[in-house]
């Protein structure tokens, strides 16, 4: 026996290791923990946020006047400035689930909302201005209120169109105005609350397209003082001579920290405050913590000081407001296919695992083409192919059988160093008179008497003997 255990017992050592080591080499995951929180958080994000611009155009023709000398002057001013005015808002937003709904300020998209009357009077207080100012350019000195009343009198609006649009992040353009229709989509208005100052700052995007990537909303209830945040969008302060169009589609992204989390506006919504830097066009721009959830929307900012923004004093729609729209909407806030592929792959990547990250950009790369981030990444990883570590968990199921049969075989060994125990000679049984032996022919055993027992049974026969002589 001890042969057999000093044979078997190193297999079954061997084969329990090996077993420990499948297990561990299954479970490795991508280390991390070199890439920056600020870094994480914008690559998670950025391929959802959105570009918003709601334009609107006026049409508008004039009147003679019956005296030639202001007819002249109209006719002069409208050869200069234009008889169709186009005005409109941007802000930012983002994409909630793959099927193209979005977040945004409802102040983003109020232009959307307003009837055909307002938008003109809009209009054409911006045409009296331009009036006003043209006037005193040759010399005739009119005040705002006596250049409007005079237009208003004289001219009139023949069509009022509003186009809502929603612009993709990360294009390469020649001019903002001539975006690729690959990633510029018609809007429509799915729920709306107010304006700043009026009510809940939310309005529900809707466009149609497939396989977008997304945001997840957080509870907002969760947040607390100091949590760190980052505020996420296309400010347009951020635009410059400088530099290139496409520049204005490129997410900006600046951080801070949640400094109240008690306020409410003028209606007594629920408002939460940050000191991350944010200006126009950051408008309904999401506002995210450390792990890419949603807190809320960049909604406005502190009141200006001698007609100057102060920074650190910035406001936002907390996310579970949102999600009252997102209701009202008829849409949802869902993680789809290219989210999941995609957050695997930047795993994978920042791990060192550059081709299994690989395959996952490429799937992206296939649902979703016009993807923000996917070529970029899809290129990096292609040149790093060489430098890949192991995934060991692409082998899970061969690590699996392999552990199945190591256990089946540790199982058989601990049997056979146990089995056929080899029977000896029982021992003589102390304080008894008799010793056992094996009685070949009954398998059960017989007792050989001992000298004592020889003289009893000499006695008992000689007792016999004398029954036998009295029976006579």
């Amino acid at each position: 026996m001890k042969k057999r255990l000093f044979m078997t017992v190193p297999a079954i050592v061997i084969l329990i290791a090996s077993i420990v080591t499948s297990i561990f080499l299954i479970n490795i995951k991508p280390d991390t923990s070199h890439i920056s929180t600020a870094k994480k958080v914008a690559d998670y994000t950025d391929p959802a946020v959105v570009y918003l611009f709601d334009m609107v155009s006026v049409e508008w023709t004039y009147y003679g006047t019956g005296d030639s000398y202001y007819d002249d002057l109209l006719y002069n001013f409208f050869n200069g400035i234009g008889t169709v005015d186009q005005f409109g808002a941007q802000g930012s937003g983002f994409i909630i689930n793959e099927n193209g709904y979005i977040v945004t300020n409802a102040h983003v998209v109020e232009y959307s909302k307003l009837d055909d009357q307002d938008l003109a009077d809009m209009s054409l207080a911006y045409y009296a201005d331009q009036f006003s100012s043209y006037l005193t350019s040759i010399g005739i000195s009119e005040t705002y209120d006596n250049a409007y009343n005079f237009l208003w009198s004289y001219m009139g609006w023949t069509k009022v169109d509003r186009s809502l649009r929603v612009v993709l992040p990360g294009s390469e353009i020649a001019d903002v105005q001539q975006i690729d229709s690959k990633i510029m989509f018609n809007g429509e208005i799915k729920s709306y609350g107010a304006p700043t100052g009026e009510g809940k700052d939310v309005a529900i995007v809707k466009i149609e397209a497939d396989n977008l990537p997304s945001l997840s909303l957080a509870n907002s209830d969760e947040v607390q003082l100091q949590d760190s945040v980052w505020a996420l969008g296309f400010p347009a302060a951020a635009e410059s001579s400088a530099l290139s169009p496409d520049a204005a589609l490129v997410v900006s992204v600046t951080s801070g920290n949640i400094s109240a989390v008690d306020k409410r506006s003028t209606q007594g919504a629920p408002i939460l405050q940050m000191d991350a830097a944010i200006t126009h066009g950051n408008s309904g721009g999401p506002v995210v913590r450390a792990d890419g959830e949603v807190i809320g929307i960049s909604t406005f900012g502190g009141d200006t000081v001698n007609g100057q923004e102060v920074q650190g004093f910035n406001f936002i729609v907390p996310s579970n407001t949102i999600k009252e729209f997102v209701s009202q909407s008829g849409g949802s806030n869902e993680e789809g296919e290219v989210d999941k592929l995609y957050k695997e792959g930047l795993e994978l990547y920042w791990g060192g695992y550059y081709k299994d990250a690989l395959t996952k950009f490429e799937a992206v790369k296939r649902l979703f083409p016009e993807h923000s981030e996917i070529d970029k990444l899809i290129e990096n990883s292609q040149k790093k192919s060489s430098e890949s570590k192991t995934l060991w968990s692409n082998f899970k199921t061969a690590f699996i059988a392999y552990d199945v049969v190591a256990t089946v075989a540790i199982g058989l060994l601990v049997f056979f160093s146990f089995k056929g125990k080899s029977k000896g000679k029982p021992s003589k049984q102390k304080g008894s008179g008799a010793e056992t032996v094996p009685v070949a022919d009954k398998g059960i055993p017989s007792q050989v008497p001992s000298k004592e027992d020889d003289s009893n049974s000499e006695s008992e026969d000689s007792n016999q003997e004398t029954d036998d002589y009295i029976g006579e």
